[in-house]
Formats: C-alpha cells, structure tokens, sequence
C-alpha cells in the first residue's frame, strides 16, 4: 500500500496537550492545515493544541477533519503518549546530567540521515531499514554520549533503544563497526524504561565504546607500524647520500605527514583506555612501566595535538580551509615532532593492548591467563629516523 503524501498524526501529552507531527514528500502541505486549523508549531516542528478545555478542543478537532480533507491530508491518530514526554522521562532518571530532544523527520528521505548516523546494531538498525520513523527522541548525556529512542515498529507498545556514533571518523564506518552495541527493546513504563537503560544499555555501550576505541588505537599503530617498515626496507636496499639521500628525506617527511594522520587517533583515544588501566590488579603488574613511558608519550605530544585542533577550530570559524599542500606541510612538521612519541608507541603496543583488555569495563575480574584475544608478537621497531624539519 503505497504511503500518503501528506500524513498529520495526532498524539496526547500531559503537559502539551494535543501533538501534531507531518510526514510524506507533501509535508509541508500537512503543515498549511495544521496553521489553517489554529495550532502552533514547536520549535522542533510539531503542533501543538491546549485540551484543557473541552470547548475549544472540539473547535480545534472540527477545524483539523475540516482543512484536513479540504487539502487533500490524510488524518492518523497514536495509542501511544508524545514521545518527546517519554524521551523527557527516560532523561531524567538516567544517572548525571542528560537531556531530550525530538526530532521530527517529515519527508522521508530526511530518514536516511539519521540511519547514516546510528552506531547500534540488532532491531534498532533494521527498524530504519525496513520502517518509515517519522520521529525521534534524542537523548545526550553531558559527556556527550547520545542514545536513539524510537517507538517500536509493527508493535503497539514498547521502545527501542540504540546508540549514535560519536563523531565524524565513526560515523563514516558504523555499520562495519564489529564492536557496536546492540540496541535492546524499552518497556512503556518511563521508570522501568530507565532501569533497562541504566542496568543493561548504558554498560554495553561503555564496553562498546572501551572497545572501539581500543580497536582503532590498534589500527592507526599498525598503519604507522607497516609505513615505517616500509621506508626502513627502502632505506635499506640503496646508498643513502647524493639524490638518494634527497629521495630519503622526501619519503621520510611523507613518512610523518601520513603518520600524523593515524597518530592523532592514539593522541584522541588513547587517554581514556590508559586512564582505565589498573596493572597492579592484573597478571602483568610489570607492565605499569611500560604504561608510565606511553601516558609521557602522550604529554610530550599535547602541543602538536593542541596546534592541529586549534587550527581546524580556526579554520572552522571562518569557514575556510587550507590548500592540499599546506595541509601536507602542517601534518609533516607536527608527524616530525612527535616521532618519539610514537616510536615509544610502537615499543610498548602490546602491554598496552593486553593491559587495555583487561580494563574492559564489566570485567568480572584480573585475567589470571592470557588476554581475551591472542597477541600476536610485535618486535619493537627502530627509531624512525628524524629528518630535517619542513619550513613555511
């Protein structure tokens, strides 16, 4: 049965009222009869009516059928209470400082958007590929964690609850994201809904996000690992003086420019893992030396790290960005500047991994064996060779 094009769906909320939202590619139609019909619009895009008096809420349903079939609009009424009440609820007995906001996606490609950004896998993530989610309830932590409340679709009852990526990076690779938590199904109660959420929800997501972040510390330390190979192999195989040595120090600024680009990832991600770190409480309390020189790897690295966010906020505010060259000498000079940073990285991986592991958040207790997955032996590489500074 092919969707209305303009749909206005009625619901009931305790302090609002009457709630109004539009939906289909003629929202903006379904919008007309609601302003025709004396309702006003929220912020956030839906309507709304007082039914406090009975008088006034006949007129103002009487006005609604009327407009309604005068445009064309077809009419849907809601079992369930305005979502933006529940999503409020949940909130507020979540533990720390949380908010709610609906979100409302009248046309329907505007789904796709929020689609792109969930980070959960299970019911939630298939709810959005299969089902029309005209809205949302968005709930955000003050650390910056934000939750995806949805009715549940093809039930009359019950909410489903999942996760948002966090940034940028993660949201480009969410779906293929292995360590993505599972989103779970909420009961109606806002009480009970919140118990689910806090008991069950909040610590799979803290595992998930110890876990990606983990996972992608790892992954920038074997591009680095496998690049620096690489031109200790080149440099290796040929004379380095005359235009090989020029050629040498050519790849060794490529070298720290694509560098910098996976090392700011250890730099951003990196202090909370160690931060949950506790190698005393573990099977390799020696590690806590290796630990010490990677937390003093990144101190000694926060200018660089301090320089290249500070410039991308510049950049930002004046909605301008630098030439592909520029950009490449600025990663050069701040990949040269932390090279000691990351040989120290490169050494001491594998107490960080296993170390890292053992603090997954919810671990019953210390690893009395081996770490949850193999590790594989890294031999620690030779210092990357510092070559000369680029200049502006």
């Amino acid at each position: 049965m092919p969707t209305p094009s303009a749909v206005i769906t009625l619901c009931t909320s305790r302090t609002l009222g009457l709630v109004v939202t539009t939906y289909g590619e003629e929202f903006r139609k379904a919008g007309d009869v609601l302003r025709d019909a004396g309702l006003r619009r929220l912020p956030n895009g839906a309507f709304v009516a007082p039914l406090a008096d009975t008088q006034t809420a006949r007129a103002t349903a009487s006005a609604l059928v009327h407009h309604a079939h005068e445009h064309g609009v077809t009419l849907a009424t809601s079992s369930r209470p305005y979502l933006g009440d529940i999503g409020t609820e949940i909130a507020a007995r979540l533990p720390g400082t949380w908010s709610a906001e609906l979100q409302i996606y009248s046309h329907p490609e505007w789904q796709q958007d929020l689609w792109t950004g969930l980070w959960s896998a299970g019911e939630i993530h298939q709810a959005l590929e299969d089902h029309l989610i005209p809205f949302a309830s968005v709930l955000t932590s003050d650390a910056g964690t934000e939750l995806l409340l949805v009715e549940r679709p093809g039930h009359h009852n019950g909410y489903l609850i999942g996760a948002l990526a966090d940034d940028t990076d993660h949201t480009q690779h969410a779906h293929d994201d292995p360590t993505r938590p599972r989103s779970i199904v909420l009961p109606d109660d806002p009480a009970l809904a919140a118990q689910a959420v806090v008991r069950t929800f909040l610590p799979a997501v803290q595992r998930a996000l110890h876990n990606r972040n983990l996972e992608t510390v790892l992954a920038a330390l074997t591009r680095i690992r496998r690049e620096h190979q690489a031109l200790q192999d080149i440099k290796g195989s040929g004379p380095a003086h005359g235009s090989g040595s020029r050629l040498i120090e050519g790849m060794e600024r490529d070298f720290a420019d694509h560098a910098w680009l996976s090392f700011r990832h250890v730099l951003e991600y990196a202090p909370p893992l160690l931060a949950r770190c506790r190698p005393s409480a573990t099977s390799w309390p020696e590690d806590s030396a290796a630990l010490t020189r990677l937390r003093d790897a990144l101190t000694t690295s926060q200018d660089a790290w301090t320089k290249w966010n500070d410039l991308r906020d510049e950049l930002q505010s004046i909605a301008q960005t630098l030439p592909a060259h520029e950009w490449s000498r600025v990663r050069t000079e701040l990949g040269i500047a932390v090279l000691p940073a990351m040989q120290t990285w490169l050494t001491d991986t594998q107490p960080f991994e296993r170390q890292a592991r053992a603090a997954e958040p919810g671990n019953p207790g210390t690893p009395s064996g081996p770490s949850p997955r193999r590790l594989s032996p890294r031999p620690a590489p030779s210092a990357p060779h510092q070559g000369p500074a680029t200049h502006h």
